[in-house]
């Protein structure tokens, strides 16, 4: 499954969803407007929608966004659950659709963001952890994403390791989940619906 070496802080399960439930999720987000991935004028070939909270890019901040829709209460529950964080503690939820020749590159999340959960659904995938080591030297590690099954990025693997997925040769969708880190708890304070909402002590 790994590398040499296995990044603290990930850990995975297969079959978080039932079979039915990954069908129910999946025409759940193809029914949704999603939009093209916008990066500071690049046009990504993923479609998204964001919950709770969105990530500008162009302005380089978090921003309500509208509250998800009730079919994610649940599987956000379990999530939580999962990952042993209190009730309401994930507050962001992303879903995207990777059409055939889409991935997404190297990158860590948002310093705004702490723990990232992912559902992945569809065509199976490889998540690919890299941590630099010299100018031009990594660690590197690989995570199987079977359809239907739930990872967990947290501590030195959230914050040291860059991720990613190389282009799909067949649809993928995901569900990841976000918390609040403390410098996402200083900036917003509050939920998008303006009740308070569990995170990440300072």
């Amino acid at each position: 499954m790994f590398g040499t070496y296995r990044p603290r802080g990930i850990r995975s399960l297969e079959d978080f969803l039932s079979p039915g439930e990954e069908a129910d999720a999946i025409d759940a987000i193809d029914s949704l407007d999603l939009q093209p991935f916008q990066f500071q004028g690049w046009t990504g070939h993923r479609r998204t929608a964001s919950y709770g909270w969105h990530y500008d890019f162009a302005g380089g901040g978090l921003a309500p966004a509208p509250p998800p829709p009730p079919w994610l209460a649940p599987l956000r529950a379990r999530a939580e659950a999962f990952a042993g964080l209190p009730a309401g503690a994930i507050v962001q939820t992303l879903l995207i659709h990777y059409p055939a020749g889409a991935g997404i590159g190297w990158h860590r999340d948002r310093p705004v963001f702490e723990e990232v959960l992912g559902i992945s659904l569809g065509a199976p995938a490889t998540l690919r952890l890299r941590r630099r080591t010299g100018l031009r030297a990594f660690d590197r590690a690989e995570l199987p994403l079977p359809p239907r099954s739930l990872y967990l990025l947290a501590g030195e693997a959230r914050h040291q390791w860059e991720h990613g997925i190389a282009a799909m040769t067949a649809p993928r969708w995901s569900i990841t989940f976000r918390t609040l880190s403390a410098l996402g708890l200083r900036q917003t304070q509050n939920g998008p619906d303006g009740e308070f909402r569990p995170g990440r002590p300072d």
